[in-house]
């Protein structure tokens, strides 16, 4: 007779305690189709690390908190497994927040700790209300999706919305003798992006 002995692998922190109202993203894609999929339900995306203290102590708090809002979906975002998604969307600071909730967007973003575990609250007070935002749910900004669609380390591709543009010419700027005259489509901002570019 033969027994075979199986050592399980521990459970991690961040997989302990959850809740059916949340779940662990594994890529860009899967988190642009979780919000635009969630219609008007609130979407608490939660950026973490696993080497994060204050990450680790405040999951607790955030299991508590999604059990007490069955209606919204929590989203986490393990920070050392998508290094590149986090800094395509500009999450530099651990542990990290942001609300999304139907036509609005995004609604708000922070970071928190447990000792300010009330802003927390707070938000999910304030975006979480039984009412309806009419349209069709926009998920992240279209800068988001265009920084993510431009990161080559991530297997994500977006197609940016056609803006309209006017018929009328822009006025050319007069020049100085001697010095380069900018495109009429030019903005001031992109003139500065050009010289400090040459440096």
């Amino acid at each position: 007779m033969q027994t075979t002995l199986r050592i399980g692998t521990p459970q991690k922190w961040w997989e302990k305690g959850l809740k059916e109202n949340m779940r662990e993203i594994s890529s860009a894609q899967e988190l642009v189709d979780s919000l635009t999929n969630a219609g008007d339900k609130l979407v608490v995306v939660d950026f973490f690390s696993p080497g994060c203290g204050g990450c680790k102590a405040l999951h607790p708090k955030i299991c508590q908190l999604a059990e007490q809002n069955p209606d919204a979906q929590f989203l986490q975002v393990n920070y050392e497994e998508h290094k590149s998604m986090c800094y395509s969307l500009g999450v530099h600071v651990l542990p990290f927040f942001r609300f999304y909730r139907g036509a609005h967007g995004r609604v708000c973003s922070f970071s928190c700790t447990n000792a300010t575990i009330k802003k927390f609250r707070d938000a999910l007070a304030k975006h979480s209300p039984d009412r309806c935002s009419l349209g069709p749910t926009k998920g992240l900004e279209e800068k988001e999706l265009v920084a993510l669609a431009a990161n080559k380390e991530l297997n994500f591709s977006y197609t940016p919305k056609a803006v309209p543009v006017e018929e009328e010419e822009a006025p050319v700027p007069a020049s100085k003798p001697g010095l380069p005259v900018p495109h009429p489509s030019m903005s001031a901002n992109d003139e500065k992006t050009l010289v400090s570019a040459g440096r």
